[in-house]
């Protein structure tokens, strides 16, 4: 099949396109390449899928030079034409939205960027999605979406209407939207609530990368709400096997939905949602120790507060996706903050 992947450059999408290639489908890759955190790392992430930084032009489509079933076009999903011609040349039979303007805590300086980017570019894709029959979308939603929820572990057919950023109202707006596309259009949707992901290639604006970075540099980390945070810390390889076999399993309606007792994550319209977790939330003190003991240096910590838009702890009830994709993640953290580890110091050729 010929897939759309959005947010192709990014930490969640690059890993995505390796594994679909890997299946032998033809893939095209989309991103914007904002500047929100390092472009180098974007581009090199690219680099790896065959895609040479100095080929990259607005809106020009480049073919691979290692991967045949392969190519990236530079491209802002907010803007509506020219994500239509893209549609319209490519012909998809299916797409995996995973582009969208990352983070909590910039979410509470840079609101406009999460409107433009997470509201308006998911709207060009669905109605993309829609004109073009599209045979199936799957998205990325978010943990964050559970808010000011206290029932552990967050599970899917709970209610969550009570965000605490506006990263997640942009998510939990995106599964509205798709939902009410499902409904209308017979749109087939499935939305993923990823869990803290982490692993190679991660996004350095989160909690792994930083300390690293930091602990190595040995300057001080900062960790929040005094350390007595827990979060179900989710590996890349096991978020992107979560994908696939959504991308594999296209949703229908649930026969036994009902208006009166109405189920957030299935609709009797062709629409799901699944959580992508571990299911094995860490406290962050214990994941800083797994880090330091990995890394051989013990880390400076400056205490502060929990953050605006933070919550406490996630936990992701996985019992959706272990019954209807027969999946549960279960990299461990020791394994996993491994690798991961390994991976900083070949890239940026650390070696004390």
């Amino acid at each position: 099949m010929k897939i759309l992947v959005t947010g192709a450059a990014g930490f969640i999408g690059f890993h995505l396109a390796r594994k679909l290639l890997e299946r032998d489908h033809f893939v095209v890759g989309l991103d914007s390449i904002n500047a929100y955190y390092d472009v180098g790392l974007k581009y090199g992430r690219l680099g790896v899928l065959g895609i040479p930084r100095e080929k990259i032009r607005d809106r020009i489509l480049v073919n691979s030079e290692t991967e045949p079933h392969f190519s990236f076009v530079k491209m802002d999903a907010s803007q509506t034409g020219h994500l239509d011609e893209c549609f319209r040349i490519e012909q998809f039979d299916l797409v995996c939205h995973l582009a969208a303007q990352a983070g909590v805590r910039y979410s509470l300086s840079h609101p406009y960027a999460y409107i433009n980017g997470n509201i308006v570019g998911f709207l060009n894709i669905l109605e993309a999605c829609r004109n073009y029959r599209i045979k199936h979308l799957v998205y990325a939603s978010s943990s964050s979406v559970y808010g000011l929820n206290q029932t552990l572990p967050f599970s899917t057919h709970d209610n969550v209407d009570h965000p605490v950023s506006l990263y997640a109202a942009t998510k939990k707006s995106n599964e509205l939207m798709a939902h009410a596309y499902s409904h209308l259009y017979g749109l087939p949707t499935t939305g993923l609530r990823f869990f803290t992901v982490y692993g190679p290639w991660g996004r350095p604006d989160m909690a792994l990368f930083l300390f690293t970075r930091a602990i190595l540099e040995e300057k001080p980390i900062d960790v929040f709400n005094d350390g007595k945070m827990k979060r179900d810390f989710t590996y890349i390889d096991d978020i992107i096997e979560g994908v696939v076999r959504a991308v594999d399993t296209t949703p229908s309606g649930n026969p036994e939905w009902s208006g009166k007792h109405p189920d957030p994550a299935t609709s009797p319209a062709p629409y799901k949602v699944y959580n992508i977790g571990n299911s094995h939330p860490v406290d962050l003190l214990e994941f800083i120790d797994v880090l330091e003991e990995t890394l051989g240096k013990k880390a400076v910590k400056n205490f502060l507060p929990l953050q605006p838009g933070d919550v406490p702890a996630t936990w992701a009830d996985t019992k959706d996706l272990a019954w209807d994709l027969n999946y549960k993640p279960r990299t461990d953290i020791r394994k996993g903050v491994r690798l991961f580890v390994e991976w900083y110091r070949q890239y940026y050729g650390v070696t004390r």
